[in-house]
C-alpha cells in the first residue's frame, strides 16, 4: 500500500505544472488533476459542488497570484512598466537626469545713457561712470514673462587692447556739436527662470546621505547652497566625484578670445540632485561623512573595519567587516550636521516662454553697482536711461516632458553609457542635456560629405506659438560645449540651423447628397490638422500622400477624392510670415512619397489657412 502512495506521489510530482496564467486553465488543470488522484474520494467536481468550489477558489488564488507576478515582472522592464514611481526608477537607473520645464534662453541688449568725457584729444564714454549690471536684474516681456541675467554686466571693461567690449554712438551734443552723452550698449545672458531661496535648519545629529527637498518645481539650476559657517557646497553628477571644474577669469592677453578658464579643485562638501517625474519636485542628497571626522585617507584603517568577537577566547575564524565603517568615511562626502543651510536656484519654463523677436522692453527690478565717487545725481540718471531689447528670439523654452518622452529618452541612452560612439548616443546626449543650456525640440543627424569622421547636427527649436524657429546662437555654443564632454578625441560634428519648409495642402472632395458640404470640409481640416502636427515630425521625415489620401477619404460622408496637391510656401502670404526655405515638391516626389531633402523638416505652420477644401 505505501509503495502505490509513493508511486502515485512520484507521479503527481512530475506532472505538476505552473505554466498556467489565467483562471480557466488553472480550473481545468485542477479538475483533471483531482480526478485523476482522488476519483476513489471524489465523485462530483461539478461547478455546483464542494469539490467544484474548492476547485475554483484555488483557481482564483492561483489567477490573482499570476497576475501580480506577471505585474511585478514587467514592472522591471523600462518598456512595459506602468507604474510612475518604478519607471522614474528605471529612467533614473539608466543614467539619464530627469528633467523639468526647461527655461527659454536670449542674449538682450542694455542701453545705457553716459556722459561724455574727453580723454587724450577724443570723446568718450566716461570711464568713472561705466556701472556694472549685476547678475539677477529682471526684465519682462509684453506677456508678462521674466527674464532674469545670469552674470554681472560690466559696461566698463575692456579688452586687452584697452578697448570696450561695450560698444557706444554718440546720444546728445552740444551747440559745438562735440559730443555730450552716448548711447552705451553690451549684451547680456538673460533666462526665463525664476531665481527662489531657502533656509534649511540642520540639527545637531550626524545623518550620512542627509536630504533635503526643494519647494518649488522644475527646477533648471542650483545656483548655490552655503552653511551658515560660510561653507560651500558643490554639485556634482555622483557623490564618489570629489573634484569639480570652477570657471575663473581669463586675465592673460588672450582673454579677448577666451574670457574664462577652467580650475579643477576639491569638493569635500558636494551634493547630487534627484528630480521625480511624478512630483516635479527636486531632492538634494548630500555626502555620507562626517565633517567632525579626522579621517583623511581614502579608504579608512581596514583594522577599524572589523566587528569584534565575543565568544571565540579558543578559537578564531576570519573577522567580519562592519560596512557601516564604509559609509561614516568622507570617501562620499561631507554631511551637513548642526548648522544652516541656504540654497538658492532657479526654476521654471515652458514653451510659452520663447517669446519673439523685441518683445522684451521693460526692467523690473535694476540691480547696479558704481564706483564710490560716483554722485547720487549721476547713478539717479544713468540708471533711469536704461533701455532694453531682443534682437533675436528667445528660445530653448520646452514643457516638461512627461513620462513617455522621458521613457523614450531612457530608452535611448540605455546603452550610451554616458559617451558618444553611435549616432543613437548622439542623438540621447543631445535630447537630455541640462535644462539651464535649453533645450531643442528636435535634432537630426547625418553624415558630413567634407569629412568622413565628422557629422552634421541639424536641431531646431519652437517659438512661443508652438511653431518651428530657427535656434538662437547661444543656444548652439551650450550644445557644443555639452557634447564636447562625451565625445570621442577623432570624432568631429557641426551643428547647423535646421531648414524649415512650410507646406499647404488643398484638396477636392465629392460629399454624400445628404450631408452638409460646409461641416464635412471641417471634419477633413480638423483630421489633417492633426495628423499635420508638428509634434508628429521628425527632421529629415517624409510624406507618405497615401496617409494624407486615407484620412480623407475615410472622413464620414466622403464619397470620393477628386485633386490633392502639395505646395511650398515662402515668404509674406496674406500677412503671414513662413520661412525662405523653397523646394520643388514634384521633383522630390516619387511613388507616392515626398522626400525631405537633409537636414530639413516639414511643417504646415497655419493649418487653418494652408489646408483649404473644396467640395467638387
Amino acid at each position: 500500500m505505501s509503495s502505490k502512495k509513493n508511486k502515485l506521489k512520484s507521479i503527481r510530482e512530475s506532472q505538476r505544472s505552473y505554466l498556467n496564467r489565467d483562471f480557466n486553465s488553472f480550473r481545468a488543470s485542477l479538475t483533471q488533476y483531482g480526478r485523476t488522484f482522488f476519483s476513489d474520494k471524489i465523485s462530483d467536481f461539478s461547478e455546483n459542488g464542494f469539490a467544484g468550489m474548492m476547485i475554483e477558489l484555488n483557481a482564483y488564488v492561483g489567477d490573482v497570484m499570476s497576475y501580480y507576478m506577471d505585474h511585478q515582472f514587467q514592472e522591471l522592464d523600462l518598456n512595459q512598466a506602468t507604474e510612475p514611481r518604478n519607471i522614474e526608477r528605471l529612467i533614473r537607473n539608466t543614467g539619464v537626469k530627469i528633467e523639468g520645464a526647461s527655461p527659454a534662453v536670449v542674449d538682450i541688449e542694455f542701453y545705457m545713457e553716459i556722459p561724455a568725457k574727453l580723454v587724450s584729444g577724443e570723446y568718450i564714454p566716461d570711464p568713472f561712470l561705466l556701472p556694472i549690471i549685476n547678475a539677477g536684474t529682471k526684465l519682462s516681456s509684453s506677456s508678462g514673462i521674466i527674464f532674469s541675467l545670469t552674470e554681472d554686466l560690466d559696461m566698463g571693461e575692456r579688452k586687452f587692447s584697452g578697448s570696450l567690449y561695450a560698444s557706444y554712438v554718440t546720444m546728445k551734443t552740444d551747440d559745438s556739436g562735440n559730443p555730450t552723452s552716448f548711447s552705451v550698449m553690451r549684451s547680456g545672458k538673460c533666462v526665463s527662470a525664476t531665481t527662489s531661496s531657502e533656509t534649511f535648519a540642520i540639527p545637531n545629529r550626524f545623518k550620512p546621505f542627509r536630504t533635503i527637498i526643494l519647494k518649488k518645481a522644475n527646477v533648471n539650476e542650483v545656483i548655490s547652497i552655503i552653511d551658515s559657517e560660510g561653507n560651500e557646497y558643490y554639485e556634482v553628477d555622483s557623490l564618489s566625484q570629489d573634484t569639480v571644474y570652477k570657471r575663473i577669469l581669463n586675465l592673460s592677453n588672450d582673454k579677448d578670445d577666451v574670457s574664462e578658464s577652467i580650475e579643477l579643485i576639491p569638493a569635500p562638501r558636494r551634493f547630487i540632485t534627484e528630480a521625480s517625474v511624478v512630483t516635479r519636485k527636486t531632492t538634494v542628497r548630500f555626502g555620507g561623512g562626517s565633517a567632525l571626522s579626522t579621517d583623511d585617507d581614502i579608504m579608512p584603517d581596514p583594522s577599524d573595519l572589523s566587528l569584534p568577537l565575543y565568544g571565540k577566547r579558543k578559537t578564531l575564524s576570519n573577522f567580519t567587516i562592519n560596512p557601516n565603517k564604509l559609509l561614516s568615511t568622507t570617501t562620499l562626502g561631507v554631511a551637513p550636521q548642526n548648522t544652516t543651510l541656504t540654497v538658492i536656484y532657479r526654476h521654471g519654463g515652458g514653451i510659452s516662454h520663447n517669446v519673439g523677436e523685441g518683445d522684451i522692453r521693460s526692467v523690473n527690478s535694476l540691480s547696479t553697482k558704481f564706483k564710490k565717487s560716483t554722485s547720487s545725481v549721476n547713478v539717479s540718471s544713468i540708471r533711469s536711461s536704461l533701455e532694453v531689447i531682443n534682437r533675436s528670439r528667445a528660445a530653448g523654452g520646452e514643457d516638461a516632458p512627461n513620462i513617455n518622452e522621458m521613457r523614450g529618452i531612457a530608452i535611448s541612452q540605455r546603452n550610451a553609457q554616458m559617451r558618444i560612439v553611435t549616432r543613437e548616443d548622439l542623438i540621447a546626449r543631445i535630447y537630455s542635456m541640462p535644462n539651464k543650456f535649453g533645450r531643442v525640440f528636435r535634432v537630426g543627424i547625418r553624415s558630413n560629405p567634407y569629412n568622413p569622421l565628422a557629422s552634421m547636427i541639424s536641431i531646431v527649436s519652437r517659438d512661443s506659438y508652438g511653431n518651428l524657429s530657427i535656434s538662437p546662437d547661444t543656444l548652439k555654443e551650450n550644445l557644443k560645449t555639452f557634447l564636447n564632454q562625451s565625445r570621442l578625441i577623432s570624432d568631429a560634428a557641426d551643428i547647423v540651423d535646421a531648414s524649415i519648409i512650410n507646406l499647404g495642402i488643398s484638396y477636392g472632395v465629392t460629399v454624400s447628397t445628404n450631408a452638409n458640404p460646409e461641416s464635412v470640409i471641417q471634419k477633413i481640416n480638423s483630421n489633417l490638422k492633426n495628423y499635420f502636427q508638428i509634434e508628429n515630425f521628425q527632421i529629415g521625415q517624409p510624406i507618405v500622400t497615401t496617409d494624407v489620401v486615407n484620412i480623407i477619404i475615410n472622413t464620414q460622408d466622403v464619397v470620393s477624392l477628386v485633386d490633392l496637391k502639395f505646395s511650398n510656401k515662402t515668404g509674406e502670404i496674406g500677412g503671414n510670415n513662413y520661412s525662405d526655405v523653397s523646394m520643388s515638391i514634384s521633383s522630390n516626389t516619387s511613388r507616392g512619397i515626398i522626400s525631405c531633402p537633409g537636414g530639413s523638416i516639414f511643417e504646415v505652420k497655419f493649418p487653418d489657412d494652408d489646408i483649404v477644401g473644396t467640395q467638387r
